[in-house]
């Protein structure tokens, strides 16, 4: 059976996980506290595996390499769109630090609820670093906007206005476009660099 520190070895060997805050977010917040019960012996896979609602928890390498193209940092304030049962949720608090705050949004309820469950034993929600909130991230949240990164865990057909309205200038969106990762720096009020990075598979990011 692999375990944590095997998956942790091959994410780096295979140039996925490279900055030392993200191996260690790694380490701290475990994926099996995040994967359904019985999945459990399944959680150190290199593999998206079910959490129920045709939703998934995305695969290891994708939340590396993710992780890594976000650049997270210590006091940032992020938007996740797409909760789901709250692992990247649980890496990205670690990430920014209890100077930082992270708003993840999740369409469906019953999972915002595992979510909530999940991350109760890192306390994250209870420090003020995690703000869960139930609605469609399609239309990101401007209540707290503007963030400095957005990051996003369903494919959209194109990366939604709202998203590109509420990341600040100098900011930073990652986010799955049908079958590839966008990487959007928001240079001035209605100007962004983009780099796209080919041949991934997510699930369709639903709005109602």
């Amino acid at each position: 059976m692999e375990t944590l520190d095997l998956l942790i070895d091959s994410l780096i060997q295979d140039g996925y996980l490279k900055s030392q805050a993200i191996i260690d977010a790694f380490k701290s917040i475990d994926r099996k506290d995040f994967v359904p019960g019985d999945l459990k012996d399944r959680a150190y896979d290199n593999t998206a595996l079910p959490i129920g609602f045709k939703q998934t928890i995305s695969q290891p390498l994708v939340v590396a390499f993710m992780l890594e193209l976000l650049e997270p940092r210590q006091g940032e304030k992020i938007l996740e769109v797409g909760t789901g049962s709250g692992w990247k949720t649980g890496l990205l608090a670690q990430l920014v630090g209890e100077q930082g705050k992270v708003y993840s949004i999740e369409r469906v309820s019953e999972l915002q609820s595992i979510a909530k469950q999940n991350l109760t034993k890192y306390g994250v929600e209870e420090k003020g670093v995690v703000t869960l909130i139930a609605g469609d991230g399609f239309y990101g949240y401007s209540a707290n906007a503007p963030y400095d990164k957005i990051i996003a865990a369903a494919s959209a057909k194109e990366i939604p206005a709202a998203w590109k309205e509420q990341i600040k200038i100098g900011g930073r969106i990652v986010a799955p476009v049908e079958d590839r990762i966008e990487v959007l720096d928001k240079i001035g009020p209605n100007q962004f660099e983009t780099k796209l990075f080919f041949g991934f598979q997510f699930v369709p990011l639903v709005s109602s």
